[in-house]
């Protein structure tokens, strides 16, 4: 913290008054007229600064009309809508900054909590920015006399790597882009930005693994990573997407994932948990072949989630309820009540239709426990190995199964 000497200001006063007097006699001797006048002007000019102690910048920041919209981006900026009026110029006046790259500048806000809310708010709303540095607090200096600060964002890399990052990054939006079926619509959308994440990248701790640079540019990162790199994608296709961190139960690690708005509802969207090859059983985690994407994290039930995952209690967030477009219900393969014959007809419909992995849900605990009872602790999947021996002529097969507990889903894999 700066303290000002109020003698400080005192002493400039009286120095800028003597100036002018001593202009005033020379004016008088050598060039009556000219020399006071602009001098007084000048001294006017400067009278804001001289008796508010704020720098012209900053009034100049006050002047300025807070744009609703960041024409640069386009992004929707769901935390821009959530801030104060005066937050709100905070948050265009650190955008700016920040996207300029400058390594200081001046902020109308000041006290620490409203810029700490501010610049995660940017950050969140703008995944783009990845080479600033993604931290809890920030650098900045503030006047005890004035209500400002000078901000300081610290950057991560050089201007030829940010260039080559922006670049992997619109190379990515393209190849989503190729890998749309014609009309297709937002949730289609959604579950190939989903898959073309996990296939893409693998969840592994490095210095870039806090932003979607990670993701684009070296093919590894967190749950930060994963995240910022589904809003930046879905964004680009025109999926209202927001970035949301928060706390994981019975962990202290935090973690981070996304809400998307599909046809007038929102839905948990998380790439990172799709991405874990760890949830089969025994050596099957090892083989390639078994490699699959986790499709009950797009889209999952908001309750079934929400026992794992709270998000953080800074911003307000849409309330998730609809369970439509889960991967499960949309495929007929989330079940409210546990029937044997049912569970059965639709693995040999499953594998009919050419796959090689067999996945059910239940809805209730009660459901889910009595599936495990038999297809996993007993032998009911035995008829079902039996089903695919006869439909592709082999005399034996091995498979193996996965279990998420949580999301209440088996897996079979052939």
């Amino acid at each position: 913290m700066r303290k000002r000497n109020p003698w400080k200001l005192i002493f400039i006063i009286l120095f800028a008054a003597a100036v002018l007097v001593g202009i005033y006699v020379y004016q008088q001797q050598y060039e009556p007229g000219s020399l006071l006048e602009k001098a007084g002007e000048k001294l006017f000019e400067n009278a804001p600064e001289i008796f508010s102690g704020e720098p012209k910048e900053v009034r100049e920041l006050r002047k300025q009309k807070i744009a609703g919209t960041d024409e640069q981006s386009g992004r929707q900026e769901y935390y821009f809508g959530l801030l104060t009026e005066e937050e709100q110029r905070g948050y265009r006046e650190m955008l700016t900054g920040i996207q300029n790259r400058e390594k200081e500048f001046y902020l109308t806000v000041y006290e620490d909590d409203t810029v700490n809310r501010v610049y995660h708010a940017v950050l969140m709303d703008h995944p783009e920015l990845f080479w600033v540095h993604n931290r809890k607090s920030v650098y900045k200096t503030t006047f005890s006399d004035g209500n400002y600060c000078t901000f300081s964002p610290g950057y991560s890399y050089t201007e030829e790597e940010i260039e080559e990052i922006q670049k992997a990054a619109e190379n990515a939006c393209q190849e989503v882009s190729a890998l749309l079926p014609e009309g297709a619509d937002d949730y289609e959308k959604a579950k190939t930005v989903y898959t073309y994440l996990i296939n893409t990248a693998e969840y592994q701790e490095s210095e870039d693994d806090q932003s979607m640079a990670g993701i684009f540019w070296k093919k590894q990162a967190v749950c930060a990573g994963y995240a910022g790199a589904a809003q930046y994608l879905l964004e680009y296709l025109g999926v209202p997407c927001i970035y949301v961190e928060g706390s994981t139960a019975g962990s202290t690690e935090g973690h981070a994932w996304n809400i998307i708005l599909l046809d007038g509802d929102y839905y948990y969207f998380d790439a990172t948990n799709g991405d874990q090859p760890e949830f089969l059983e025994g050596d099957a985690v090892q083989l390639a072949e078994h490699k699959t994407i986790l499709y009950d994290y797009l889209c999952p039930f908001p309750k079934e989630y929400e026992m794992t995952y709270t998000p953080s209690s800074e911003f307000t967030l849409p309330e998730c309820t609809a369970t439509a477009k889960n991967f499960y219900v949309l495929n007929q393969g989330c079940f409210d009540t546990y029937d044997y014959q049912e569970i059965l007809a639709y693995c040999q419909m499953r594998l009919n239709n050419g796959a090689a992995v067999v996945r059910f849900k239940f809805s209730t605990q009660e459901a889910f426990d009595a599936a495990k009872a038999e297809w996993i602790n007993g032998d009911s999947i035995q008829e079902t190995a039996r089903y695919y021996m006869t439909l592709y002529g082999m005399n034996q097969v091995e498979y193996h199964y996965g279990i998420l507990e949580n999301m209440k889903t088996i897996y079979y894999m052939f």
